[in-house]
C-alpha cells in the first residue's frame, strides 16, 4: 500500500511517498515547502501514485481547509495523539493534549532507536525537549520558543537590541559584538535545556531534528544524533498499525 505523509508544521509543510511495508524513512519520493510555497504541493501530490494520505497538522484549520483542497480527491486521515500506538504510550495526563506532531515524533524516534531511553529534541518553531523511556512510554516534555522567537523577542521587546540571525558559524560562548552576543545567549539557551533534560532523564540518546538542528546542535556538550523528518518516520511508522485497525481509507 502506498500512501503520501505529510507533515504541517508552523512554518513549512513536509511530505513523503512511502509503502507503508517498508522501514520507516525508506521513501519513495519526498519534500518540503514553506507556507508561502503551498500551492505548488497540489499538481506534485497528484503525479504521485498514492492511495491515501495520513497528515499530522500543528498549524490550525486554515491551513487544514488548505491542505484538504490540496490533498483532494485522496483520502485523508488526519494524525491524532491517543494512548498508544506504534509501540509508544503516550503518558500525557489527557493523552489527546499532546500534539500530534510530537506524538509521531515519538514514534519515529523509537521506530528508529527501539529499547533505548530517548531525548527527543525538535528545534523549529517552538523546541520541544521530550522523553521516551526503553519500555516506549512517552513521559512528557518541555516547550520553549525556539531559536527565531527567542531572538525575536529579544528585538521586539528591547529598545536598543536588533534583530539577530544565527551564521554558519557558531558564535563563542563569550561574543564581542552584541549581534553574536544574542546569538550566543539564544543557541546557548536551547542547548542548556537539552542538555539538562538529558541529565534529567538519564538517556541513552539524544536526537536533535527540526530546522534550528544545524545552529543547536553544533553547541551540545553531550552524545547526540541529528535526524530529520522524525514525525514523517513516525507517520510511518503509524501507517502499518492504522492500516490494521481499519483507520485508513486505502
Amino acid at each position: 500500500m502506498t500512501i503520501l505523509l505529510v507533515d504541517a508544521g508552523n512554518t513549512r509543510v513536509k511530505w513523503a511517498l512511502a509503502d507503508t511495508a517498508a522501514a520507516p524513512g525508506e521513501w519513495l519520493a519526498h519534500g518540503a515547502v514553506l507556507h508561502a510555497g503551498l500551492a505548488t504541493l497540489g499538481d506534485a501530490w497528484r503525479a504521485l501514485d498514492a492511495g491515501c494520505a495520513l497528515v499530522s497538522n500543528v498549524a490550525g484549520t486554515a491551513l487544514r481547509d488548505q491542505l484538504t483542497a490540496l490533498l483532494a480527491p485522496l483520502p485523508i486521515t488526519w494524525f491524532v495523539s491517543r494512548p498508544m500506538l506504534a509501540g509508544v504510550t503516550n503518558g500525557y495526563r489527557n493523552s489527546a493534549q499532546l500534539g500530534c506532531d510530537r506524538f509521531a515524533a515519538a514514534i519515529g524516534a523509537r521506530a528508529y532507536y527501539p529499547g533505548k531511553r530517548l531525548v527527543v529534541a525538535t528545534c523549529g518553531t517552538a523546541t520541544t525537549i521530550d522523553a521516551i523511556d526503553a519500555g516506549g512510554v512517552f513521559i512528557g516534555g518541555m516547550i520553549a520558543p525556539g531559536l527565531a522567537l527567542m531572538a525575536g523577542a529579544l528585538a521586539n521587546n528591547t529598545a536598543q537590541l536588533p534583530q539577530a540571525q544565527p551564521g554558519a558559524a557558531l558564535p563563542p560562548a563569550f561574543a564581542d559584538n552584541t549581534l553574536d552576543a544574542i546569538a550566543s545567549g539564544c543557541i546557548n539557551a536551547q542547548a542548556g535545556a537539552i542538555e539538562r533534560a538529558v541529565a534529567a532523564h538519564g538517556a541513552d540518546l539524544c536526537i536533535v531534528s527540526g530546522g534550528a538542528a544545524a545552529y543547536i546542535a553544533p553547541a551540545l556538550s553531550i552524545s547526540h544524533v541529528v535526524r530529520e523528518n522524525l514525525v514523517l518516520a513516525g507517520l510511518h511508522a503509524a501507517a502499518g498499525p492504522l492500516a490494521q485497525q481499519g483507520e485508513l481509507p486505502c
